[in-house]
């Protein structure tokens, strides 16, 4: 008698090669390919971040960073391989995968010509959140990124550290247990840039949020990270950092990456 065919329930719950997704992380990404037109943007991306973790996700401007955040947060098509959020398949389940999920993408996204609260207030409605909770929810989100006294202000008035700011309180409105930034500190001075990666770690160590921050700068960077270096669409190391650096004999991550990248540039098909 022949076996029955997977069902898609049986299928929701395993990875690509039949195997579960890792018990408990707050983001799984599975074998990612993505292509414009021949040209390969992602190439078998594999990795995890673990809830209550910062993970680093560093290349350089082409590397693949944005593409990844793209197919994450379903605004492209999976062309191949499976991403989950909290176990929850985004091809089977996205609206359930969404909510455990907060966003800064690099452009900004703001309504300049709000002010920060009405800014929340349109969010939260989005989401579903009622007037009176999202007030709530507001003010709570805006102390926890130093804006408490900026509710009524309009957005165009803010700096632009300010402003990556209130993106982040944005993102946390709906109470996620991921957060996800591109690129957030890009054209930020080093004083902002330095605030808002102190929120965002104080989120992890305070609240246990997972993060995955993609950057092309290495001083966002600290030992204790976990890390995944993409580059050309390539995962060419995972692990914490002082592992990495270690088990190259390498001297920081500058020689690290420099040692790996020009591997990546002498071939596509170098072995990592």
């Amino acid at each position: 008698m022949m076996n029955p065919e997977p069902s898609i329930a049986d299928d929701k719950a395993t990875g690509l090669h039949g195997a579960a997704y890792p018990d408990g992380a707050a983001l799984a990404i599975e074998g990612v390919s993505h292509c414009y037109g021949t040209r390969k943007a992602l190439d078998n991306v594999s990795f995890t971040v673990a809830p209550g973790s910062f993970t680093a996700l560093l290349g350089l401007n082409g590397a693949g960073k944005s593409t990844l955040f793209s197919i994450i947060t379903r605004l492209f098509g999976m062309q191949a391989g499976r991403i989950a959020i909290f176990n929850h398949d985004i091809g089977y389940e996205p609206g359930e995968a969404l909510r455990c999920m907060g966003v800064v993408f690099q452009p900004r996204t703001l309504d300049l010509d709000l002010s920060v609260t009405q800014n929340l207030l349109y969010h939260a409605a989005l989401h579903g959140i009622s007037r009176r909770e999202a007030r709530v929810r507001s003010d709570e989100v805006l102390s926890r990124m130093g804006l408490a006294d900026r509710p009524g202000s309009k957005v165009r008035d803010l700096s632009g550290g300010q402003m990556r700011r209130l993106e982040i309180a944005r993102a946390l409105l709906h109470g996620p247990r991921l957060l996800l930034l591109d690129e957030a500190t890009v054209g930020l001075d080093v004083k902002a840039r330095a605030e808002i990666l102190g929120h965002v770690r104080g989120l992890v160590s305070e609240q246990g949020i997972g993060v995955l921050w993609a950057t092309h700068l290495f001083d966002e960077i600290v030992s204790s990270d976990d890390l995944v270096i993409l580059h050309r669409g390539r995962i060419l190391a995972e692990g914490k950092v002082a592992e990495i650096v270690a088990r190259a004999k390498a001297r920081d991550l500058h020689s690290i990456f420099a040692q790996l990248t020009e591997i990546g540039l002498g071939s596509r098909d170098a072995a990592p």
